[in-house]
C-alpha cells in the first residue's frame, strides 16, 4: 500500500504552508483587496482542500461539494499578474517550510499547473 503525499507531508506541516502563505497574502497589494477581509475564511479552506487534494480526510467535500476550482474561482481575475503574486507567495511560503525537498517540489508542481489551470483572463 503506497502512502499518500497527505502523510509523507504531514498535516501539521501543510497547516503551516497555507498559514505562511496567508501571512504574505494579508501583505500583498495585488492579491489583498480580492479577499475583501476574508482571510480566515479563505487560509481555512486552502488548508483543508489542500489536506483532501494530498490523500487525507475529505472534509473539504463534507462541507463544501465538489471542489469546483474553475467555477469558484471565476470571479477573481486569475492573469499574469494575480499568478505572479499568489505563485511568488506560494514559493516563499514552500522555501521557508520545513516540507522534505522532494514534496515541495512535487506542490510547487501542483500550484504552478493549478495556477495556470485557474487562468480567465
Amino acid at each position: 500500500m503506497e502512502i499518500s503525499m497527505y502523510d509523507k507531508i504531514g498535516e501539521q506541516n501543510i497547516r503551516k504552508l497555507i498559514h505562511d502563505f496567508y501571512t504574505g497574502i494579508r501583505k500583498d497589494t495585488v492579491l489583498s483587496p480580492l479577499y475583501q477581509g476574508d482571510f480566515d475564511a479563505a487560509q481555512e479552506r486552502l488548508t483543508l482542500f489542500m489536506i483532501q487534494y494530498l490523500g487525507g480526510p475529505q472534509t473539504y467535500s463534507e462541507q463544501r461539494g465538489h471542489p469546483a476550482l474553475r467555477r469558484r474561482h471565476v470571479q477573481f481575475p486569475v492573469q499574469d499578474e494575480t499568478i505572479a503574486h499568489w505563485l511568488g507567495n506560494m514559493k516563499a511560503a514552500l522555501d521557508q517550510s520545513e516540507i522534505q525537498p522532494e514534496y515541495k517540489e512535487f506542490l510547487w508542481d501542483y500550484f504552478q499547473n493549478a495556477a495556470e489551470f485557474l487562468r480567465n483572463r
